[in-house]
């Protein structure tokens, strides 16, 4: 049986109404999307208009668990990668807002920018079918490495391992779990002068197969940490590889290139901000 709307709740939905996607309001209610209109209905909201179609930029944020967003990681986001960022006005007050199919059509080609595995499935609406392999790779990946807080037994273990001068990034991260790149970060936190070996010559030595894998991973949405075990080789080292060969660490920009060429549109990746 239904259960009666609070104060609270009508306060929510009449505030929510024509800038959150019925989807989300459903979802914080904990009501169900039909039960959502028939309220608005009954308190004459009028017609949603694009419900669905467009969420705010906090709600956006929300839904990949960013409380802490701020405004200067978005302008980076828009000036380095082009976030279909809008504004919007709703009574008289101008909000920041993204449009749904600008989004999916933005995410496809920043794959590996975005960590899926922290969004809920369709909590921003239908998704594209390409969503929910991105996101069972991106689970994988955390699976594989910590993302969690360093603690202080960590921080000995790294010391430790460093003071014998016999480990590569890539055998730190194999024993730690963590990846490459936040061992490096983390090195210079704690202010170690210990380096860890550079890798042998083998990362220099990329066999034809190798090179296939590391193609078919950046077309597929790998982060370096999936790729990095498939080619058997630390996430740096294959960092060093997708720079030589297309310009950028970028994963993302890797990727345009990639597809260019195959369509025979041959570029160097020249001017393709990393």
């Amino acid at each position: 049986m239904a259960y009666k709307w609070n104060d609270k709740e009508k306060e929510y939905l009449e505030k929510s109404w024509g800038t959150v996607s019925i989807k989300s309001i459903a979802k914080k209610l904990n009501r169900s999307v039909n039960a959502v209109k028939l309220k608005a209905q009954k308190m004459k909201l009028g017609n949603f208009l694009e419900a669905g179609v467009y969420v705010t930029v906090n709600q956006f944020m929300l839904a990949f668990n960013k409380t802490n967003f701020h405004s200067s990681n978005l302008k980076s986001w828009v000036e380095k990668r082009g976030f279909p960022l809008k504004y919007k006005t709703i009574v008289s007050k101008q909000v920041r807002v993204v449009y749904m199919d600008e989004f999916w059509i933005w995410a496809e080609k920043n794959r590996t920018f975005i960590n899926f595995a922290k969004l809920e499935k369709n909590i921003l609406g239908n998704e594209p079918a390409w969503v929910n392999e991105q996101r069972r790779l991106d689970s994988a990946a955390v699976e594989l490495y910590k993302t969690t807080r360093w603690t202080k037994t960590e921080d000995r273990q790294l010391v430790y391992y460093l003071k014998l001068f016999k480990y590569s990034y890539g055998d730190l991260s194999k024993m730690l779990r963590r990846t490459c790149g936040a061992i490096q970060r983390r090195i210079c936190d704690l202010g170690v002068k210990e380096r860890p070996l550079r890798a042998d010559s083998h990362a220099n030595s990329w066999k034809t197969e190798d090179i296939n894998i590391l193609i078919s991973g950046i077309k597929s949405g790998f982060s370096y940490e999936l790729i990095a075990e498939n080619v058997g080789r630390s996430s740096k080292a294959v960092r060093g590889k997708v720079y030589t060969s297309y310009k950028t660490e970028c994963l993302d920009r890797a990727r345009q290139v990639i597809l260019m060429n195959e369509r025979g549109i041959f570029i160097d990746n020249i001017g393709i901000a990393a």
